[in-house]
């Protein structure tokens, strides 16, 4: 990397520490940096002495599988206008916006998605019934995931 990138890569990261920021993008010509600053994500896995995972352990407990990664032809995804961190309700404690199986309706509030201290209210964009609701509350989300499918 030359001398100019690394040195706006720095200054990126200083902003983004300084004024404690979730995310940060730049246009410098036709070179477009983002910086998304993340809390390190560490995995505890049950081992037996030889460090292999039981068999019971690797599956009797183990969550039920996402669904699917790509939605069915009929059904509509809304995504992330912006990065940010997902909300599924206005406040903690609150009620979610929306829950799985909800029938929603053109302009409902989906989430809030936190963007550089911002509260960006996500709304529908369809009608019909909430079938997957991707994020999970207080995770961080990039600039075109799929935060909820709808289908008609």
């Amino acid at each position: 990397m030359d001398d100019d990138r690394v040195g706006h890569v720095r200054v990126l990261v200083d902003l983004l520490r300084e004024f404690d920021l979730d995310a940060i993008r730049l246009r410098v010509g036709e070179t477009e940096y983002e910086l998304v600053g993340r809390e390190p994500v560490t995995f505890a896995v049950p081992a037996g002495a030889d460090g292999v995972v039981p068999a019971a352990a690797a599956g009797a407990d183990a969550p039920p599988a996402a669904g699917p990664a790509t939605p069915p032809a009929k059904v509509k995804r809304v995504t992330a206008p912006v990065v940010g961190v997902f909300y599924n309700a206005p406040s903690p404690g609150a009620d979610p916006f929306v829950q799985l199986g909800d029938r929603v309706v053109p302009g409902q509030t989906l989430c809030i998605l936190e963007a550089m201290k911002l509260m960006n209210e996500i709304a529908s964009e369809f009608a019909g019934a909430v079938v997957r609701v991707l994020p999970e509350n207080g995770q961080l989300v990039s600039l075109g995931d799929d935060l909820f499918w709808i289908e008609p």
